[in-house]
């Protein structure tokens, strides 16, 4: 099995390596630089979309993207091993950091013990992802991410095109295929994030430790067969200035801040690899961690993926359903390309279009400091960035890190089964909703820093003055969601005569979990009494049954 594999993967590179265009010399600012990646071996998906931004533009969010909502998401990988949190991979290789100095207690030098030998100590033993998925499906999501791969370029699945993958190494398990199948399972939609465009430069730290081995020097060792470059991909002049320390954390753009440009060869391998990923495991979201698509603008590679995701997806769904692709840091005539992700933030107004936000209950990848210390987001926060989001036309992905064996902590659990008891009383007020009139009102829709710079940290600050609007896509039922719990009557500006927002008058009023409350309206708001009995989980909602004009 092992031979027919080597084959296999040496077969495929040698077609690949006969169709590469040959690499231009490329500039420090690479603005001379655009690799077309063929498709020989992954062809064009023939439909309605074509491979340039014009054509991308006729996309059109599905419906059930809009209704969804709220997703989980498993950003988990070989970076889970150690449990050391965000981005070992790199970091494991900056001497002034504490990764390097926990590396080097635990494994020894990067030069002997690198991150490829990480990778072979990951073995994933306890992961069952019909029970976690159970979970979060119990949480509430109605979509399911699975990290396919990181910046450390390692595949979790059986990928046709990178020999360093799970089923070949480490917990030897197709990792994205038994997602798929436990997310189906529970009527969940199934996405993976593809994160690998930009290993050429992440990995360049490694580049004085192990991050130049070859095949030639596995001779005898337990990666004997094996090219630690379709890893690390560091057979390049590093990008400028990467050792100094405003490259710790690298700029992500990949013209104008002095990165490396990549080969032709990474491009198409990356190109190769993400269709196939697509062709095998049919997702209906697909996040790719990159600033618009991955490798532009030095690379067709991305506009590709694109056309070919939307005309397949159309293919096993139908043409009303394009699926779900999201980018970041779009610009305005790119935003109707695609849904934008937001990272950790949230706009401060009503989006004309869905979005999607990102964020983490702990770090990216799992951290056994921040269990010890109790770091985590706590539950009422997160469903305050729910109930948030939604009231702008968002939708939530929350990140619940993995620990290396494949399961969650028991504090993660705790914090996923009090959203469930949360979702449990007030899901109507988030699922199948739309924006009101305006998204909300209270002390942090007022930040003077969050409307000068058009977006707010997720989760920051919100009190029981916080309230935010949804309403019934009928527009029968408005939804008021008190972000805190109310210590008097609760007073809703918004809602008062003066406002003038209200095109029908409020009928009843009631606390969802709780019955019928007394309110009465004034000229300068709705005025809610304060429940006797508040129920367990903030935030608190009210349900305002509206009555049409003339009705009796």
């Amino acid at each position: 099995m092992k031979r027919r594999t080597q084959i296999r993967f040496a077969c495929a590179a040698t077609l690949v390596s006969a169709l590469m265009i040959a690499a231009e010399p490329v500039s420090a600012s690479g603005t001379n630089v655009f690799r077309v990646v063929s498709a020989h071996l992954e062809p064009p998906v023939p439909g309605r979309f074509a491979p340039t931004w014009d054509s991308l533009r006729q996309y059109q969010c599905p419906e059930w993207f809009k209704d969804a909502k709220f997703g989980i998401w498993a950003h988990w990988g070989a970076q889970c091993e150690p449990e050391q949190g965000d981005w070992y991979a790199r970091f494991m290789y900056w001497t002034n950091s504490a990764q390097y100095k926990f590396h080097l207690e635990h494994y020894g030098s990067p030069k002997d013990f690198g991150f490829k030998d990480v990778i072979h100590e990951w073995k994933a033993q306890n992961w069952d992802p019909d029970k976690l998925l159970a979970l979060y499906k119990r949480a509430g999501a109605q979509y399911f991410m699975a990290l396919a791969n990181h910046h450390d370029n390692f595949d979790n699945w059986d990928s046709k095109y990178q020999p360093w993958n799970s089923t070949q190494i480490g917990p030897h398990k197709d990792l994205i295929g038994g997602w798929a199948a436990a997310a189906r399972k529970q009527g969940l939609h199934f996405g993976v994030s593809v994160h690998a465009a930009h290993a050429w430069m992440w990995y360049e730290p490694a580049q004085d430790f192990d991050g130049n081995l070859t095949r030639a020097d596995g001779k005898g060792k337990w990666w004997d067969g094996l090219d630690p470059q379709d890893l690390y991909a560091q057979s390049h002049p590093p990008s400028l200035n990467c050792k100094n320390a405003n490259w710790y954390y690298p700029p992500w753009e990949w013209v104008g801040k002095g990165v490396s440009i990549p080969d032709q060869a990474y491009c198409q391998r990356f190109y190769n690899r993400t269709m196939d990923l697509i062709q095998r495991y049919h997702p209906d979201l697909i996040y790719f961690d990159d600033m618009e698509l991955p490798l532009w603008p030095i690379s067709d590679a991305g506009l590709k993926l694109a056309a070919n995701f939307y005309n397949l997806h159309n293919q096993w769904h139908g043409t009303n359903d394009d699926g779900v692709l999201f980018g970041k840091a779009l610009s305005p005539s790119e935003r109707p390309c695609m849904v934008p992700d937001l990272e950790r933030k949230a706009p401060n107004g009503i989006e004309p279009l869905p979005f999607q936000s990102d964020t983490c209950i702990g770090g990216w990848h799992y951290d056994r400091a921040l269990y010890d210390r109790n770091g985590y987001t706590t539950a009422p926060t997160v469903i305050q960035m729910l109930c948030d989001l939604v009231s702008k036309n968002g939708n939530l992905l929350l990140s619940i890190p993995v620990r290396a064996d494949g399961t969650i902590d028991d504090k993660e659990q705790e914090i996923v089964e009090a959203i469930g008891d949360w979702m449990a009383v007030n899901r109507e007020c988030i699922f199948n909703t739309k924006p009101w009139k305006v998204f909300g009102e209270g002390p942090a829709a007022k930040d003077p820093k969050a409307l000068a710079q058009g977006f707010a940290w997720l989760g920051a600050g919100f009190t029981a003055s916080d309230v935010r609007f949804t309403q019934t896509k009928d527009g029968k039922v408005l939804y008021a969601i008190v972000l805190g719990a109310p210590a008097e009557s609760v007073r809703i500006e918004s809602l008062g005569d003066a406002a003038g927002l209200l095109d029908q008058p409020v009928r009843q009023v009631q606390m969802l979990g709780g019955g019928m409350v007394a309110w009465r309206q004034t000229a300068d708001a709705l005025v809610i009494s304060q429940p006797e009995k508040l129920p367990q989980n903030c935030p608190v909602v009210f349900k305002l049954v509206l009555e049409k004009r003339g009705q009796y």
